[in-house]
C-alpha cells in the first residue's frame, strides 16, 4: 500500500487486520435476519411485550446496547441498537455479524433536504454519499456506496403491500452535525440526495466488505430544505414503532 495524499485515501483491503470481531466474539447461534433499530422505546417495549431474551453483548464506552432476539411471524428476529455515528454504527454492526446475523434491515430517521418532505414520510435510500470517514477502511474511495438490491426490493415489497407512498432518492452520510452548510446541501440536493444521516455509508460498506445483506428505511425528520433549520419535532414522531415494524417484516423477507 502506498501513502496517499490525504490518509482516508489509503484504503487497505488486507485481511486479518490487527483485531478482528471474531477475535473477541464467539460465533453465536444466532438468527440470520436482524434489524438495526436506532429507537431505545421500541426496543424496550419489544422487550417488555414480546418476550424478547437477550442473545449477546453489544457494549460501547458509552454502556450496554440491547441485542435481543424475538420471534415473529413464525420466524426469529435479531434486533439491536448500533449506537449513533459511522464509527460506532459501522462496528457494531460487524460485531453483529461476527455473532452469526447475515440478513439486515436498519430503521432510523434523517434530516430531509428537499422541499415538501414530511416528518415522516418514508424514504428508502439507493445509495449513500460517503462523506464521513469509516466507509473508507472498508472499501475504496469513491463517491457513494449501495446498500443490498435485495434488500431494498424487499423494503419495497413491504411498502407496497400496505399502500405507504415512499420516495426512493440517494442519503448524505456526514460526521458533522454540526457542519451541513447551505453551500453543501444545496451540492448534495444536486447530486440527488433527498436525506442526511450519519450511518448509511458505513453500514453498506460494512455490508459489502463482510458479504452480508443489509438496507435501510427512514423517516423524513428534521427539515434542512430552506435557509432556516427546524426541527419538527421529529425526535418524537409517533411512527417509529410503525417504522419498526415495517423494517422487521422486510427484514424476514430476506
Amino acid at each position: 500500500m502506498m501513502q496517499q495524499p490525504y490518509p482516508i485515501l489509503e484504503y487497505d483491503p488486507s485481511t486479518p487486520a490487527m483485531l478482528e470481531p471474531r477475535e473477541i466474539i464467539s460465533p453465536h447461534e444466532v438468527p440470520e435476519h436482524a434489524v438495526a433499530c436506532f429507537f431505545q422505546p421500541v426496543i424496550a417495549k419489544l422487550i417488555a411485550d414480546h418476550q424478547a431474551k437477550r442473545i449477546g453483548r453489544l457494549a460501547s464506552e458509552i454502556g450496554e446496547h440491547p441485542f435481543i432476539e424475538v420471534e415473529l411471524q413464525g420466524k426469529r428476529l435479531a434486533v439491536f441498537h448500533p449506537g449513533v455515528g459511522a464509527p460506532l454504527a459501522a462496528a457494531l454492526l460487524d460485531e453483529v455479524i461476527a455473532f452469526g446475523c447475515r440478513k439486515f434491515i436498519a430503521c432510523g430517521g434523517a434530516g430531509v433536504l428537499v422541499p415538501n418532505l414530511a416528518v415522516g414520510h418514508l424514504v428508502v435510500p439507493t445509495a449513500a454519499v460517503r462523506d464521513e470517514g469509516t466507509s473508507y477502511h472498508y472499501l475504496p474511495p469513491s463517491r457513494e456506496v449501495e446498500p443490498s438490491p435485495e434488500g431494498v426490493a424487499a423494503i419495497e415489497q413491504v411498502l407496497t403491500a400496505h399502500n405507504l407512498p415512499y420516495l426512493k432518492a440517494k442519503t448524505w452520510t456526514t460526521d458533522a452535525i454540526y457542519r451541513e452548510t447551505p453551500a453543501k446541501v444545496a451540492i448534495r440536493r444536486a447530486e440527488g440526495c433527498a436525506t442526511v444521516e450519519m450511518e448509511a455509508a458505513g453500514f453498506f460498506a460494512v455490508a459489502r466488505f463482510r458479504g452480508v445483506s443489509f438496507a435501510q428505511l427512514l423517516y423524513g425528520g428534521d427539515d434542512l430544505s430552506t435557509d432556516t433549520w427546524d426541527g419538527r419535532g421529529w425526535a418524537h414522531h409517533a411512527g417509529r414503532e410503525a417504522l419498526f415494524w415495517l423494517a422487521a417484516e422486510a427484514c424476514l423477507l430476506l
